[in-house]
């Protein structure tokens, strides 16, 4: 009988479309406790590490696959922003997390003012994904030469956006360039949000085993909305992870990790520009908690934190104006008597705490605001004097410096990872 030989390249798109192979391409969290970290940009890693052990940093990649100013024209050029992050970060002994966010801003989505109608455009013209998928593989590329791990953050809101618009919660349902793009490596792959899915696992695994995949959990697209609803009922709870839970099982894709947020932007910045309520109390945190707990347990996997505001409200820098907005999430999170809530968040499935903006104005751990030290009129009982010139008064670095002092709370056995 004559023996049928398969390529390594027909093979593994086979895999991703009977939908396994992702699952034990599937890589361990890296550490056995909970680990902080924060948006930091590049050439600031040394820095990072002399303010406290932080085990992560992030940074955005953005700009674009076909407008010229893709991440790949960073820095030095030709990709060099990514190697060049990796590198100094692996200096400090910190894991780099990249919050991968080209879609939007590539066209022509990027002339259509609606987030969710510029999304989809561009995910179903194949021209656009080509170019998508060239420029992921070049992250890959890149990212193959680490000595320590990578991670990745896939697409944060895109997977919300479709979900609204699926039936019944099923990815497939959405078209998307994926086969039709004419990349190589994705023959035979089906056309729609599913196939995309499976997509980004299959150029990880080909071109850079190493890295460690997040799925965004973008909760508004099940309707309802954590962050700003003050959701209290849970049966509402669990209704929303189980949603969540079927959309994701829907791209037939195993991914590494999760990343879930608490907010895009500090509550001050909120209530001063949007008349919009996002200040969270025990009970929100506490819904936060059974919503993540929910999820976790259908999908097991591990979850990131990210994004989290940075403001304060007890810095006299924390006057509610650009960059130096007020939030209590840190105080809750890192403050005095906090550990019982990262233990609660810790039993829910959380693995690591990252803090930073996703506003423009947003409050930040470092100086954003080019104002040194400030110590303005208090406006509400934010009376204690600036520590730095990180514009939250450099609250957040002390009280992560704090966490690493008591120890860093360990990791369930079925979670933890070998490093620290």
């Amino acid at each position: 009988m004559r023996r049928l030989v398969w390529s390594p390249l027909v093979l593994l798109g086979l895999l991703a479309l009977l939908g396994c192979g992702n699952s034990a391409a599937a890589r361990p969290w890296p550490f056995a406790r909970l680990q902080l970290g924060m948006n930091d940009s590049a050439g600031d890693a040394a820095l990072l590490k002399r303010s406290a052990p932080f085990g992560l940093r992030y940074q955005y990649l953005s700009g674009g696959v076909n407008t010229g100013h893709s991440w790949q024209t960073w820095g030095r050029g030709h990709g060099s922003y990514v190697s060049d992050y990796i590198r100094e970060s692996e200096a400090q002994r910190i894991v780099p997390v990249f919050s991968y966010y080209q879609l939007r801003p590539s066209r022509p989505g990027a002339s259509i003012d609606d987030d969710t109608a510029a999304d989809l455009a561009n995910l179903q013209d194949p021209v656009t994904m080509r170019a998508y998928y060239e420029d992921l593989e070049a992250f890959f590329q890149r990212a193959s030469r680490a000595r320590r791990p990578v991670v990745l953050q896939v697409e944060p809101d895109l997977w919300g956006y479709v979900q609204r618009n699926t039936n019944h919660d099923d990815a497939s349902t959405v078209p998307a360039a994926v086969a039709s793009s004419g990349m190589p490596d994705l023959h035979g792959m089906p056309n729609n949000v599913s196939g995309f899915a499976r997509a980004v696992l299959a150029l990880r695994a080909k071109y850079s085993p190493n890295v460690i995949v997040g799925y965004h959990v973008s909760i508004f697209g099940t309707g309802k909305d954590i962050l700003g609803e003050h959701l209290s009922d849970r049966s509402t709870l669990r209704w929303m992870a189980a949603k969540a839970a079927r959309f994701y099982r829907s791209l037939h894709a195993r991914y590494d990790v999760l990343f879930s947020e608490l907010a895009d932007r500090d509550a001050g910045y909120a209530q001063v520009n949007d008349g919009q309520e996002l200040w969270w109390d025990a009970a929100d945190f506490r819904h936060d908690v059974q919503f993540l707990t929910s999820l976790h347990h259908a999908v097991r996997l591990p979850i990131v934190l990210w994004q989290i505001p940075v403001g304060n409200t007890l810095m006299r820098a924390m006057n509610n104006t650009p960059h130096h907005f007020q939030d209590n999430k840190v105080q809750f999170l890192l403050g005095q008597g906090s550990r019982p809530h990262l233990r609660s968040y810790v039993r829910a499935g959380v693995t690591a705490l990252l803090f930073g903006s996703g506003h423009s104005e947003g409050t930040c751990a470092c100086d954003a605001a080019d104002d040194g030290v400030t110590n303005p009129v208090p406006i509400g009982g934010n009376t204690l004097p600036s520590l730095s010139a990180d514009d939250d008064g450099g609250y957040f670095r002390a009280r992560a410096a704090a966490y690493y002092e008591q120890r860093a709370l360990r990791l369930p056995s079925s979670r933890a990872g070998r490093g620290r």
